[in-house]
């Protein structure tokens, strides 16, 4: 069904499934195993070291011999070497977020890598693509971690509307078949997902986050720290109670930065750190590997879409 998918084609890969570039998650192993499943594999960066990239790329590369993407969190004070190591070990694919990607678009162009950036609004897919974006990314704010403020499936129809042929992939939200071919239905060419593959075997976040996403409802997840400006979507734990607590006392963003994160993404004691994720979780009842989360997908996808073409006729 998906062999004549734009997304296809341009990345080379069999489905048009994204894995979300997860800040400190989504490493050599994960990535890896995405792109051995048909889908595209994303390092993500965030404010790691350039080292720490290029480390990651090699990696890859010995652990897939198809396409993955690199995520560049354009905050990340160290872009200049990063961007560098990026177009030295020639990753076929980047991705961008977390700023205004316009300044590096001649570098990666100028290598033949291809760049999708990552927005939160149709005027700003269009705008990447005047400018020439391979694809542009669509984020809602049902999405994990930082979000924007309008939702996945209002995004998607407006977005199309405006690019012309720019493939369009849409993020937030998006878990299993119907949520994917919802996606399809509404003008998506392929959709990212981040908390989905967040909870599979291959993920090295530990199996206590897992179980909290597996275990989450709707009203487990919240949206903390609006007084920042930069609001984050998790899942409810004693931190984000504490940044409640701040929030409603009307504290500075400097009191937030003041609280001390103890343990790690993989430690279990989950509670004094951001369990970061999408609205998703509470769709997600069970740990599978990616290429089960993959197929499984894929698989109902097609279904659902056959059998609304099928009612159609």
């Amino acid at each position: 069904m998906f062999e004549n998918n734009s997304l296809v084609k341009l990345l080379g890969i069999k489905y048009p499934i994204i894995q979300g570039g997860m800040a400190g998650i989504s490493e050599s192993n994960l990535v890896s195993a995405v792109s051995n499943s048909g889908g595209l594999g994303t390092i993500g960066s965030g404010l790691m070291s350039a080292q720490w990239l290029e480390g990651q790329i090699k990696k890859t590369r010995g652990l897939t011999k198809n396409p993955f993407a690199v995520n560049l969190f354009l905050q990340n004070p160290k872009m200049e070497e990063l961007v560098k190591v990026v177009i030295r070990c020639q990753a076929p694919i980047v991705f961008t977020g977390g700023g205004n990607p316009l300044p590096l678009f001649p570098y990666f162009q100028a290598a033949g890598i291809k760049i999708i950036p990552v927005v939160p609004s149709p005027r700003l897919a269009k705008k990447m693509e005047q400018n020439g974006a391979d694809a542009v990314v669509v984020e809602g704010l049902e999405s994990g971690g930082h979000i924007g403020q309008n939702t996945t499936f209002c995004l998607i129809p407006q977005a199309k509307k405006l690019l012309k042929k720019t493939p369009l992939i849409a993020a937030g939200g998006i878990y299993d078949g119907r949520t994917v071919a919802a996606a399809f239905l509404l003008g998506a060419d392929g959709i990212q997902m981040g908390t989905r593959f967040l909870a599979t075997t291959e993920a090295i976040v530990s199996k206590a986050y897992k179980k909290r996403i597996r275990e989450s409802t709707a009203d487990d997840i919240e949206v903390v720290l609006k007084f920042t400006g930069h609001p984050i979507r998790l899942i409810k734990n004693k931190l984000s109670e504490n940044w409640k607590k701040l929030e409603e006392k009307g504290a500075f963003p400097e009191e937030l930065k003041a609280e001390k994160i103890a343990g790690s993404i993989g430690g279990e004691n989950v509670e004094n750190i951001p369990l970061l994720a999408g609205i998703s979780a509470a769709g997600i009842s069970e740990i599978k590997s990616c290429q089960e989360v993959v197929e499984e997908i894929m698989k109902e996808t097609k279904e659902i879409l056959q059998g609304a073409m099928a009612e159609l006729d």
